[in-house]
């Protein structure tokens, strides 16, 4: 049962209480929801430096790969180091091809598992958005229907 007969002074401090209430949770939110789009603005640098990482390691390893076999190709062209006989190099070749295109396929679908695991993991994220906005609305609902039936102790 609501006591209709408060004084204005009751009634006042309620207010009050309310609006400093009020003041407090929107600060609160403001600051969350700044703190995340500061972190939203460094994203894409952050994305674009480790893709820049990634290439850089790319071309470093051919490089390593060009200037390994070179190398071993100059040794093997002297003459005084045994190089690669004839009768293993066809063979050497068809393996080598072999575990090449092994490989390849094994990053190709590696590639695909890990483009679906993040669109899992997004859509995961969507779906948990989802679920806090009903929790919360539920909440305030339940709230909302709580304080309907129970005045506001005044201290």
């Amino acid at each position: 049962m609501v006591d209709n007969n408060k004084s204005k002074d009751e009634i006042i401090t309620t207010s009050i209480r309310s609006a400093e209430a009020a003041n407090f949770y929107d600060t609160v939110r403001q600051n969350c929801i700044r703190i995340v789009d500061e972190f939203a603005k460094a994203q894409p640098q952050y994305s674009q430096s480790v893709s820049n990482l990634q290439l850089n390691c790319i071309a470093a390893a051919k490089d390593n790969i060009k200037s390994m076999v070179s190398a071993h190709r100059l040794l093997a062209s002297n003459g005084n180091v045994p190089g690669v006989t004839p009768p293993y190099t066809d063979e050497f070749v068809k393996q080598s091809n072999e575990i090449t295109e092994n490989i390849v396929k094994a990053v190709s679908i590696n590639n695909q598992l890990t483009v679906n695991a993040i669109n899992a993991a997004a859509e995961n994220f969507r779906t948990i958005n989802r679920t806090v906005e009903s929790v919360t609305e539920f909440n305030t609902s339940a709230a909302k229907a709580w304080n309907s039936f129970h005045p506001v102790q005044q201290q």
